[in-house]
């Protein structure tokens, strides 16, 4: 399963896709039609949810959105079917009124050291990788909770936020990272979503929760670059030795990766 093949599309979000195909480091794959991401699902038609539910399978929802969006947003149409159980577990987005849109200044101390032998000097690398190691500071238990119902879940799992890139970024480059994939596949997945942030900006832009923010910058400003993830990632090799040690730190057990890797493996 390519890039190509990976893109669900729906009449009603824009960034869906499936994190099958992409390689592991032992010459496998990731399997197909166990965990999907996207961007706000508060636009699903009947035909998109139909799409879901009854060809997809779809029956757990993560949604990363933080408290105030889903107070101004609404739960999202999904919770009006009764097939499908939704997890709210808010990251806490740092900056911005009510998205992750990134902050201008820079808190250096976010960001874990990385094992590149220098100093990153890139203060739009060290922003977005400080948004990110923020995410798992100030809330590792919707972290471990999130990753868990990708572990366990019946049927497919989609995981969440507006953008359905940082917040879902991270957790999507988690649960990879467990699962086995290579470095490369799971930048490859984050950067993914340039293909269709035109597409995600002007539809958040629509609402009126997201709007001041995003007219604050061009769009090209939140274009997901590989260096973002490669730095959050990097930070986590240098302090715990990889996402698996920080997550292992925070309560996530053998059987939670057993678990996970049993649901997103392909068989060799």
């Amino acid at each position: 399963m390519d890039t190509v093949t990976r893109w669900i599309d729906l009449e009603g979000a824009a960034n869906v896709r499936d994190l099958g195909g992409l390689p592991t480091s032992d010459g496998g794959a990731i399997r197909g039609g166990r965990v999907l991401r996207s961007d706000n699902l508060q636009g699903l038609t009947a035909g998109d949810m139909g799409f879901l539910v009854g060809e997809l399978k779809l029956r757990q929802v993560v949604d990363l959105r933080s408290n105030a969006e889903v107070t101004l947003e609404g739960p999202g149409p999904l919770t009006e079917v009764s097939e499908v159980t939704i997890h709210h577990h808010t990251l806490f987005s740092e900056r911005g009124v009510h998205t992750d849109v990134e902050a201008d200044t820079v808190d250096t101390d976010r960001v874990l050291p990385s094992t590149a032998g220098r100093e990153e000097t890139d203060p739009a690398v060290l922003r977005v990788a400080g948004f990110y190691h923020a995410y798992l500071r100030d809330r590792p238990d919707s972290v471990i909770a999130a990753l868990r119902v990708l572990a366990r879940a019946d049927g497919a799992a989609l995981v969440h936020c507006a953008a359905g890139k940082d917040r879902t970024g991270v957790v999507c480059a988690l649960a990879l990272s467990v699962a086995g994939a290579t470095r490369e596949a799971i930048v490859e997945d984050y950067v993914a979503t340039a293909d269709r942030i035109h597409r995600v900006i002007a539809r958040l832009r629509t609402s009126e929760t997201y709007r001041a923010d995003l007219d604050k910058r061009p769009v090209d400003h939140h274009l997901p670059r590989a260096p973002y993830i490669e730095r959050f990632l990097a930070g986590l090799d240098a302090r715990f030795g990889g996402p698996l040690g920080w997550l292992s730190a925070n309560g996530w057990t053998g059987e939670d990766t057993r678990a996970l890797r049993a649901r997103l493996r392909d068989p060799l």
